[in-house]
């Protein structure tokens, strides 16, 4: 992930999103997965970047670019 592409992620029990590269997190944290990725795809979409979603057992494969010219992946 590039700096400012958007991580929905699990901890303490409760998902969140965040910015990456920055340590808050964006809004309230989510009871579900699916309402955080959703808001999460949403952030991604508002701000035309990358969205992913880290799991307990470490980043999936569930990765979608939203920008009108997705940065090429090395991989």
């Amino acid at each position: 992930m590039a700096a400012g592409d958007i991580e929905t992620f699990h901890q303490s029990g409760t998902w969140f999103n965040r910015i990456e590269g920055e340590s808050r997190t964006l809004g309230p944290g989510f009871d579900t997965q699916e309402d955080a990725v959703a808001a999460g795809r949403s952030a991604a979409v508002a701000r035309q970047v990358e969205h992913t979603v880290k799991s307990d057992e470490g980043p999936s494969d569930d990765r979608a670019a939203y920008g009108t010219n997705p940065r090429d992946r090395v991989g």
